[in-house]
């Protein structure tokens, strides 16, 4: 499933025509309605899926999908994650970049390794990537361009701006 994103999981089944409800993992929810196909991974192996439907059902995110008339057959999809191939990723603006490019990338400061990004916490204001540095201990550094020198996607390297001040999570 290299070249496929991840955009939802299934949560529930939302009628007997075979709607399953998902919680969506995408800033770009106006994505659904457009989608013709999905992968869904059985038994190690993804799967392609059509989209014959999505509705917005009790304020979620409701998707028909075709072979799964019922709300028996819609069982079988709970819990399952939803990926999308390439050609219906979202296009993203300039120095904007997928989480799961950013993830296990290099990070750099001053020319050396300082660690690598582990996560990314979403919050309103910015983002916020947790690097564990080569110590083991975690950086919080907020996304932002005062921290941020560049960020290749293909060589998952991040550059800090030179000297910038890190902020240890175990500092009070």
């Amino acid at each position: 499933m290299n070249d496929l994103f991840l955009i939802a999981v299934v949560k529930s089944v939302v009628n007997n025509e075979g709607f399953v409800a998902v919680d969506s993992y995408s800033d770009f929810n106006e994505r659904f309605f457009v989608l013709k196909n999905i992968f869904i991974e059985f038994f190690g192996n993804s799967k392609e899926f059509f989209v014959e439907k999505v509705e917005i059902i009790d304020g979620k995110i409701a998707l028909k999908i075709k072979g799964f008339d019922n709300d028996k057959d819609a069982a079988l999809l709970i819990g399952k994650k939803i990926y999308v191939d390439s050609k219906n990723a979202v296009k993203l603006n300039k120095d904007t970049y997928f989480i799961h490019d950013l993830i296990d990338s290099e990070v750099y400061r001053n020319g050396k390794l300082l660690g690598y990004l582990k996560d990314v916490f979403v919050l309103k204001s910015n983002d916020v990537y947790v690097i564990k540095d080569l110590q083991g201990k975690e950086i919080l550094l907020p996304a932002v361009k005062d921290y941020i020198k560049s960020f290749d996607p293909k060589k998952k390297r991040l550059e800090l701006v030179e000297d910038c001040d890190l902020l240890y999570d175990d500092e009070n």
